[in-house]
């Protein structure tokens, strides 16, 4: 953990340095009308770029959890979650509701022709608790504690590294396209980034609260270690390959791959996206719902490999074509979202290694009869400038019945029958939001989000099934906040 607030110190050293020339610490603590200088509109060097982003608030939750200092985002936003962790009502401060805080540096620098060195180091952290985001170890922390009893906890790709986003480096070329080596979000993240209509907000977006369709159904793999990643476009259209061998301490213990196609023409943009990962770890705190579970404390994980097709698109409307004598960015635009993904959860044959961030896996399970899941999403966002925006948003989930074993062979001794959450279920979610930017760099928002998982979902949920295979549970978050980047 010290690493990572090295990292952190280092990179928030650096970009107070080329603020205007004045380092931060330089600026007397009795003049304050020296702070009320706008910021720059970035903290740009010689190709350099630091930035960031610090996102707080107020929530309020009809259920939930205490928050937790590690957890992304600091609480659980939905019903959607393993932990079946709801024990009442939460007002609260909060976190990351609409972005992840975070900080970051960029590198772009010309070396011949139209090539540039690009590269890109980020972490995530909790403003709140001033610690990097740590999912594996809010898991930890809660391992052995009771339903109901716990803080804010899930899996995910942040685990405490000192870069939990991204790291990589590369060159690019607007004639050759780009290529990258590193640690980086998968091809679906990327995707997701641009056709959410809540742009993956932890507090009112299914799919930026949880990894899972980012990582093709497994949370950790929704960034890839060790990865090679192409990007091209010609004209309208675009492509892009991903590769990587995984390794034993990463989200992916073996190798994965995956794929883009797609086209921006007229105000309409469509993406398909192939992703295949092998070994994608699944980290729980325990297995308390199924025979023989984990000695508590402890983290468990199935092992699975996962595909997903996805498909999605959006379409912009710009005022401005009925008004031709309005000023470009002055007009109201309208954009409508769509997408659809299918995801299956198989059998893995590989051995197990570590989760992220190399946290152990004390006891290994893994998938046979196959998991599925399909999700839709709609959503539209009306942008009024130079200020306004608002976003109502729809996401859908279902959920077949599957069967565990205990063994890397596998047996069939953990099905529907034995543990509920392995039951048919679904989730919905729709969500409302609204922001003021006063410039670019901060901006106030407030919304609601509501959520319900219902069957097999919804296993484990104090009091919310009876015979554990049917029920439901729902969660209503309100919330608002502000959000300041540089």
């Amino acid at each position: 953990m010290r690493k990572g607030f090295m990292a952190i110190a280092l990179v928030a050293s650096a970009g107070l340095a080329v603020s205007n020339g004045v380092r931060a610490d330089d600026v007397p603590t009795n003049n304050r009308s020296s702070l009320k200088d706008p910021l720059p509109d970035s903290l740009t060097l010689g190709g350099v770029t630091v930035y960031g982003t610090i996102d707080i608030g107020y929530a309020y939750q009809s259920n939930g959890v205490p928050l937790s200092g590690k957890y992304l985002g600091g609480l659980e936003y939905q019903s959607f979650t393993t932990t079946r962790n709801f024990s009442g009502s939460q007002s609260t401060p909060a976190e990351s509701g609409e972005e992840q805080s975070k900080i970051g540096v960029r590198v772009e620098l010309p070396i011949w022709g139209d090539f540039k060195v690009i590269g890109r180091a980020e972490t995530g952290f909790n403003p709140l608790s001033g610690e990097l985001t740590d999912a594996c170890g809010s898991l930890a922390e809660n391992a052995g504690v009771a339903q109901g009893k716990q803080t804010a906890n899930a899996d995910s790709s942040r685990c405490g590294q000192a870069f939990n986003s991204v790291a990589y480096g590369g060159a690019t070329s607007k004639t050759f396209g780009t290529l990258t080596i590193g640690r980086q979000q998968s091809l679906m993240l990327d995707a997701l980034v641009l056709y959410d209509p809540q742009t993956l907000a932890y507090a009112f977006s299914f799919l930026g609260y949880s990894g899972f369709v980012a990582g093709s159904g497994s949370t950790e793999a929704a960034r890839w270690n060790n990865s090679v990643k192409y990007v091209f476009q010609y004209g309208p259209g675009h492509a892009a390959f991903m590769y990587t061998n995984g390794g034993e301490d990463t989200g992916v213990l073996n190798h994965a791959y995956g794929g883009n196609v797609g086209v921006t023409l007229y105000g309409v943009s469509v993406d398909a996206i192939y992703q295949k990962e092998n070994g994608a770890v699944n980290l729980r705190s325990s297995f308390d719902d199924v025979p023989n579970p984990l000695p508590s404390p402890g983290l468990a994980a199935y092992i699975s490999n996962d595909d997903a097709w996805n498909l999605m698109g959006k379409y912009t409307f710009d005022f401005a074509a009925l008004d031709p004598s309005a000023k470009p960015g002055t007009t109201p635009k309208l954009t409508v979202f769509a997408g659809y993904s299918h995801i299956r959860k198989a059998h893995s044959g590989d051995s197990y290694g570590a989760a992220q961030a190399d946290y152990p896996i004390d006891i290994g399970i893994n998938v046979n009869a196959p998991a599925k899941y399909n999700f839709e999403w709609l959503g539209t966002k009306f942008q009024l400038p130079p200020h306004w925006s608002f976003t109502a948003a729809f996401y859908h989930t279902t959920q077949n019945s599957w069967t565990i074993g205990l063994t890397p062979t596998g047996d069939q001794g953990i099905g529907c029958a034995d543990a509920g959450l392995l039951c048919a279920g679904s989730f919905k979610e729709a969500s409302l939001s609204a922001q003021f930017a006063f410039d670019k760099h901060f901006d106030l928002y407030a919304g609601v989000n509501w959520s319900e998982v219902t069957d097999g979902l919804a296993n484990g949920f104090v009091g919310a099934t009876g015979s554990g295979t049917t029920g439901s549970e729902n969660q209503t978050t309100t919330i608002v906040g502000g959000r300041l980047r540089f």
